[in-house]
């Protein structure tokens, strides 16, 4: 009766025989359809019926597979989310980088607030918690005298100095367990150790060849080292080929030479005098402060004296560089009737962490002449220079000769 009512129901009506023939032929076909698919369901409910461990849940998930077997010619990942849509997501993404190692994630919370790096040397904290290197802490500091303003963290705005701000030697011992990626080969060790493996240890770091005092500028993995000097060029080569390279080395040894000489024979001046000093910052009354370094007046040679200091060369905004130094001066502040040669230079004192290397300057103090040239003060680079802005005043010792004409 099914299926003469679904017959039935397919055939339009008309009124000739010859409209009979397609519609005909399409309802055979529905019913040949509609036969198999009640056959196929059957055959699923008998089996259903025969195994004992089944149950609801089982017949319905076989009922579904069979209605979404169209879903067999679409990608893999759209039939991934067809079939699982749950799990889909979590397939798309590698499970690499949905999950972070532990590692990395501590590495993102120990680091700096301010270059985002884990500290080599000490860690700092402001009043609120946020963590600032070594380098960045005096950096910020020296801005804020160079700005002339309260130095401020960059994550909070609460005010910073070495009095407010402390260490935090948690997070600069966590730190140098991490493990850090050498830059030459790769690998990771502890960041405490990766300084001694970069310099000493990695066979990628590079070497120079041991023939570059005579010209080879071949510079390489370390591990090619040996094999490069075997087959190196520069030590078959001829007096006259490699005259420049010594000439340019004997230059240099005899610059250092002659500091040497000329500090020798300043020691065996009959006036020799030095002074433990401390400059400290002033700002000037134009329109654009400037700001300076001075001591106060020491006693040297029966005269007064004062060391002044500038930073920059008085740029105008010396906190929007970098690249800083700081070039000084020596000035006579009393009168003299007879013209002085003097000899001076600034080192480390006993009560000074300043990393200073030597310059020997000379200046002919006359009545008229008071002043001295500005010198730079030799520092290794611009964080020891920003090291010494961002404390209160900058300690050293002055040596000075008099030379008697």
């Amino acid at each position: 009766m099914a299926d003469v009512e679904s017959s039935s129901a397919v055939q339009p009506p008309s009124s000739t025989t010859s409209g009979h023939i397609i519609p005909l032929l399409a309802a055979a076909e529905i019913l040949n359809d509609n036969n198999a698919a009640q056959q196929a369901t059957a055959s699923t409910s008998n089996l259903s019926q025969q195994n004992s461990g089944s149950n609801n849940s089982s017949s319905t998930t076989t009922s579904m597979t069979v209605t979404t077997t169209p879903n067999v010619d679409e990608p893999p990942a759209k039939k991934q989310m067809l079939d699982h849509p749950s799990t889909s997501s979590s397939l798309s993404v590698p499970p690499s980088a949905a999950y972070e190692k532990l590692e990395s994630r501590l590495g993102g919370i120990l680091c700096c607030a301010v270059c985002l790096d884990l500290p080599k040397t000490a860690m700092y904290q402001c009043q609120m918690g946020h963590l600032m290197c070594a380098a960045c802490f005096t950096h910020l500091l020296a801005d804020g005298r160079l700005r002339d303003q309260i130095a401020t963290c960059p994550n909070c705005r609460v005010e910073i100095s070495k009095s407010t701000a402390s260490r935090n030697l948690a997070v600069e011992k966590a730190a140098s367990e991490l493990p850090s990626e050498c830059q030459f080969c790769s690998k990771e060790f502890p960041y405490k150790s990766l300084d001694r493996h970069e310099q000493h240890e990695c066979f990628e770091r590079p070497t120079n060849c041991k023939y570059s005092r005579i010209g080879c500028q071949w510079r390489g993995p370390n591990h090619e080292t040996s094999e490069h000097e075997l087959n190196c060029l520069h030590p078959n080569k001829s007096g006259y080929d490699v005259m420049a390279a010594l000439e340019a080395h004997d230059a240099k040894i005899k610059e250092e030479k002659k500091m040497f000489n000329t500090l020798i024979d300043l020691l065996s001046y009959e006036k020799i005098i030095f002074n433990d000093l401390q400059m400290k910052p002033y700002r000037t009354d134009e329109y654009v402060h400037k700001l300076f370094y001075e001591t106060a007046r020491f006693s040297a040679f029966n005269h007064q004296w004062v060391v002044k200091a500038r930073i920059n060369n008085s740029q105008r905004d010396p906190h929007q560089s970098n690249e800083r130094n700081i070039t000084y001066q020596l000035i006579l502040k009393t009168k003299t009737t007879t013209p002085m040669s003097i000899h001076f230079f600034a080192l480390k004192g006993p009560f000074s962490d300043m990393k200073v290397g030597t310059q020997i300057c000379k200046h002919d103090f006359t009545e008229q002449s008071t002043e001295s040239d500005y010198y730079v003060l030799p520092l290794p680079d611009s964080n020891e220079c920003n090291r010494l802005l961002s404390n209160k005043g900058i300690n050293f010792r002055l040596l000075m000769f008099l030379l008697n004409k």
